[in-house]
C-alpha cells in the first residue's frame, strides 16, 4: 500500500475507486466497505484509494483536544495495509479545509485531485461546510463528472450494528471482548517500557510500565485484564496480566498502565511493547492490606493464564 501525505504529489490513479472517512479502528463495519472497494476496483481494473484525515476532524471542528482514538494514524496505516489497498491518502484536516462548500469539496477536491471512476460511501456520509453535502449532491453530479456512485445502504450498516462510538463505549466500560468482536481483532495499546518505582517487583510481581505512543489513544476502563504481550518488533506472543489504575492501596493518584508478563524475566526498559486485550478480570480497588493485595494478584495471574491459554 502506498501512503501519500502530499496532495500535490499524487500519482495518476488508474480508474480510481475511492472511499472517504476517518476509519478510526478499521472495524468490521469499515471492513465491509473495504470489501466493496476491492470488488468495484476488480470489476473496472482500477486502483483502490482511501481518503482519510489527520488530525481527527473533531479535534479541529469542535476544538476537542480529548478525542480518544481507537487507532493512531500509524496503526490505521498498518491495519489498512493488511487489506491489500493500493493507495491511502492522508489529507491534513484544517479549519480552512473544513470551510470548503460542498460543491467546492466535490469539484476542487474529489474530482480535480482524484478523478474518480467510482465513489463508494455510506448512506449517511456528509461533507463540505456544515456537512451540507451528501448522497443527493453526488447523485445529481455524477453524470456531469462521469463517476459511478455506489451507496452502502442503511440496512447493511444497521445490520452490522458497528460504529466507532459503540466500540469506544464498550472499552470505556471495560467490555474488551465486545470491543474486539466489533473490531474484528483484539483491541491493543502500543508504547514504550519506562521506569516506574518498582513497587511490583517488591510485591513479587515485576511489571512493565507502559508509556503510550500517542496520548490520544483510548485507554480502556480501569481494572485488571488478561492480555497477550509482544516485546520489540515481531516479538513472540506472551501471556500477561495488565492493570490500568491509580494503585489505590498505596494512595496513588496517577493513572498507570502496568503489565506483568508471565514466565518472563528479561530487562526490557525502553523496548517497544504491545498489549492485546483478551478479557476483563476485575475492577481496580483498594485492599485493606498489602497481603490481601498480593493474594488477589496471584489469583489475577492465574485467571489471566487460564484465559490466554484458551484455544
Amino acid at each position: 500500500m502506498q501512503v501519500h501525505r502530499d496532495l500535490k504529489k499524487l500519482p495518476a490513479f488508474r480508474n480510481a475507486v475511492i472511499t472517504i472517512g476517518t476509519f478510526d479502528g478499521v472495524h468490521t463495519g469499515h471492513q465491509h466497505i473495504l470489501q466493496q472497494l476491492q470488488e468495484a476496483a476488480h470489476a473496472c481494473n482500477g486502483e483502490t484509494v482511501i481518503i482519510t484525515f489527520d488530525p481527527h476532524p473533531r479535534e479541529v471542528l469542535a476544538g476537542d483536544k480529548t478525542v480518544r482514538l481507537l487507532t493512531t494514524l500509524e496503526e490505521k496505516i498498518e491495519l489498512l495495509a493488511h487489506w491489500g489497498i493500493h493507495h491511502l491518502v492522508v489529507v491534513p484536516f484544517t479549519r480552512e479545509f473544513s470551510e470548503l462548500s460542498a460543491t467546492a469539496y466535490l469539484e476542487d477536491f474529489l474530482i480535480s485531485t482524484f478523478r474518480p471512476h467510482t465513489i463508494i460511501i455510506g448512506y449517511d456520509h456528509r461533507f463540505g461546510h456544515n456537512r451540507e453535502g451528501g448522497l443527493e449532491l453526488l447523485e445529481a453530479e455524477q453524470e456531469k463528472y462521469g463517476f459511478r456512485l455506489l451507496e452502502i445502504p442503511q440496512q447493511v450498516i444497521h445490520d452490522a450494528a458497528v460504529s466507532s462510538t459503540r466500540i469506544r463505549k464498550s472499552l470505556q466500560e471495560g467490555d474488551v471482548r465486545l470491543a474486539s468482536e466489533l473490531l474484528g481483532y483484539p483491541y491493543f495499546l502500543q508504547g514504550k517500557v519506562v521506569h516506574g518505582d518498582k513497587m511490583g517487583r517488591k510485591l513479587g510481581f515485576p511489571t512493565a510500565n507502559i508509556s503510550l505512543n500517542d496520548y490520544r489513544k483510548l485507554i480502556p476502563a480501569q481494572g485488571v485484564y488478561a492480555v497477550t504481550v509482544s516485546v520489540g518488533n515481531g516479538g513472540a506472543l506472551l501471556q500477561g496480566a495488565l492493570n490500568i489504575g491509580t494503585r489505590p492501596t498505596f494512595n496513588g493518584s496517577e493513572l498507570r498502565i502496568e503489565v506483568f508478563i508471565l514466565d518472563f524475566d528479561r530487562e526490557i526498559y525502553d523496548a517497544a511493547i504491545r498489549v492485546d486485550f483478551l478479557e476483563y478480570i476485575r475492577s481496580d480497588r483498594r485492599f485493606d492490606s498489602v497481603e490481601a493485595l498480593v493474594m488477589q494478584m496471584k489469583n489475577d495471574v492465574e485467571q489471566a493464564r487460564a484465559i490466554s491459554s484458551r484455544p
